[in-house]
């Protein structure tokens, strides 16, 4: 292969300080670099900006960009907010009702637990309106078996019909419960 791994992944936040502070405290995502310059290296353009650098585990960093002088931050209203999200695996499922029930207690708006078969997952804003994923694995042995023989087929039926395929409707109507042990 030719990538070895994903180094970062940056989006914009509205403030680097509470943006770092925020995922200290609710994800324990350490800020290990902070950086900041009055112009972009790569284009040379006079553009001021604060680039900080959180720990995700694992080696993955997650980076964002504090751009005090571009318009205030927006999404594309073109795409469903549920959509454009960043899902980060937690150790088990107890992990992610612990979690839950923390970010609750902060007063932080969650969704799920929502099941996928393959894992279980919660859904929450952070506070620059970036949407979140923590993700327990749950699969089963042969789950995965299953889904790689369908997978071109699904996708090539998908192309043709923009329609969504069945070939593993076991995974969101229950009968994985059943079919996987």
């Amino acid at each position: 292969m030719l990538v070895n791994k994903i180094h970062h992944v940056a989006y914009r936040c509205k403030d680097a300080l509470e943006t770092a502070r925020w995922y200290e405290k609710h994800l324990d995502m350490k800020l290990v670099l902070s950086i900041a310059e009055d112009a972009v290296p790569s284009t040379g353009e006079p553009d001021p900006y604060m680039h900080i650098f959180l720990d995700a585990g694992s080696g993955n960093i997650l980076a964002f960009f504090e751009l005090p002088t571009r318009a205030p931050m927006g999404r594309d209203q073109n795409t469903p907010a549920w959509t454009q999200h960043l899902a980060l695996e937690v150790e088990s499922m107890e992990v992610l009702l612990a979690t839950k029930a923390r970010l609750e207690a902060a007063g932080v708006e969650v969704v799920g637990p929502t099941d996928h078969a393959l894992f279980q997952s919660i859904y929450f804003y952070d506070p620059n309106g970036h949407r979140l994923e923590l993700a327990a694995n749950t699969l089963r042995p042969g789950m995965l078996e299953a889904l790689d023989k369908v997978k071109w087929e699904m996708l090539e039926e998908w192309a043709k019909t923009k329609k969504a395929p069945k070939h593993a409707a076991w995974m969101h109507d229950g009968r994985y419960k059943t079919m996987f042990n």
